[in-house]
């Protein structure tokens, strides 16, 4: 949560949905690479494809092979959900620490009570996402080339051969990767910024972006790391298209992926993932927080 959120009357919900939305948009426009590089990794299979054997190695066959635009493959629908997605993060947490304070008597929140926040904002915002997650897990897969000439027609065509139902594969598996993400990251948030140095008068605003930065990015390498298994599994549900389907829920499919592949394999594209959700989850916080900020003077 931010700085004003645990000090200031929660902004309306119109603000705080404008307000992730912003934060959104410009940590995905930043990132976004980072997150083709990560669904190549989680969909390769020892000895079939292309093989990558670094994030330096998938980014150069990617650029060489495809060229530099497929970096941006997919960017869309990512793109399109991002105002709602990070509007839903930010503003139901703000509504769960309400109703936590309410349950527990208490007008502070404590670590305990952020990471159930957290878990809480996670689940709703993964029932919105889902469609545009399938989608653009669609558009990045390598194999998928030439079989979708856009998002629109990604939609079209995963709904007329597979069904409407088709576009919320991977549900559950996405509940799991957003609860425990949004656990880690408000859980973690909350300590550090009881650990970090307070912002002084003569350069407040300074110190106030580190601190925002400092948190988010710790926050964002937490819960990445409790997440990935349940990243990898949802992208291989999202992808599996086949009849009978190979991957359908979360905690089978981990087992499924664990014995075929090793557990190093539930650890696919970590590398790029946090590189882009760590320093991501700083710009999330800095961003969301200043936006905030100067809605705040506005609305006076």
């Amino acid at each position: 949560m931010s700085a004003q959120t645990t000090t200031n009357k929660p902004l309306p919900f119109l603000y705080q949905f404008a307000a992730g939305g912003i934060a959104g948009v410009s940590e995905i426009l930043v990132m976004y690479p980072l997150d083709v590089v990560k669904t190549r990794f989680q969909l390769q299979v020892t000895g079939v494809g292309e093989h990558y054997t670094s994030v330096l190695d998938c980014f150069k066959k990617i650029i060489k092979n495809e060229g530099p635009t497929r970096l941006y493959r997919g960017i869309l629908p990512p793109i399109l959900v991002e105002a709602p997605k990070r509007a839903i993060k930010f503003s139901a947490n703000e509504q769960y620490s309400t109703i936590l304070k309410t349950i527990y008597g208490t007008n502070a929140m404590s670590q305990g009570m952020s990471i159930m926040g957290g878990i809480g904002a996670g689940c709703t915002e993964a029932v919105v996402i889902v469609p545009f997650e399938l989608v653009k897990i669609r558009l990045q897969d390598r194999n998928n080339t030439g079989k979708y000439n856009g998002t629109f027609d990604a939609l079209t065509k995963i709904v007329k051969q597979e069904g409407p139902l088709a576009l919320f594969n991977g549900l559950e598996a996405t509940i799991w990767r957003h609860a425990t993400w949004n656990g880690g990251y408000f859980g973690i948030i909350f300590t550090i910024r009881s650990l970090l140095p307070k912002a002084n008068a003569s350069i407040f605003l300074i110190n106030e972006l580190r601190n925002n930065f400092i948190a988010g990015g710790i926050g964002g390498t937490v819960g990445t790391m409790l997440n990935t298994p349940f990243d990898v599994v949802k992208t291989r549900v999202q992808n599996d298209s086949g009849i009978p389907r190979k991957y359908n829920w979360a905690l089978p499919a981990i087992k499924t992926v664990a014995q075929e592949e090793g557990i190093g394999a539930l650890y696919k594209g970590f590398v790029p993932k946090v590189l882009r959700l760590g320093p991501g989850g700083g710009i999330l916080l800095v961003v969301f927080d200043q936006v905030t900020g100067w809605m705040r003077k506005y609305l006076g």
